[in-house]
């Protein structure tokens, strides 16, 4: 199924390109901005911005702040998840603490996971 994106997100995802949070700058610039296969930041798909996907591997990455880990945040991040799930995208989810503590273990799971995607969409 081809991606769908609403048309009016692609201005706050050119913003938030421009503002990242200090997390996801980290992974960007330490990690997925070299990574092959390519990812792209803040990438529009259905109604919602993803914050990092890679086409190849039909994967996305989010970077969950405090808002995340409420009820109201897991609920929203729940619905999120199985709309995009519709698209054959997996979603993984780090939190800034992992990001902050837990640099390195982060990149060995997304490598992991791309390979994995990719070998299974092969």
């Amino acid at each position: 199924m081809p991606l769908n994106y609403n048309h009016k997100n692609i201005e706050l995802a050119k913003n938030l390109r421009k503002n990242m949070t200090p997390q996801e700058k980290h992974l960007w610039y330490d990690y997925l901005a070299e990574y092959k296969p390519n990812f792209q930041r803040q990438k529009a798909i259905d109604n919602f911005i993803a914050d990092f996907y890679c086409q190849k591997a039909k994967l996305i990455i989010e970077i969950d702040g405090a808002e995340h880990f409420t009820e109201d945040g897991k609920r929203r991040d729940d619905l999120r998840t199985e709309i995009l799930e519709k698209y054959d995208l997996t979603v993984i989810r780090f939190s800034n603490f992992d990001i902050d503590k837990n640099f390195n273990t982060v990149c060995e799971c997304i490598d992991k996971t791309v390979k994995a995607r990719i070998e299974k969409n092969s």
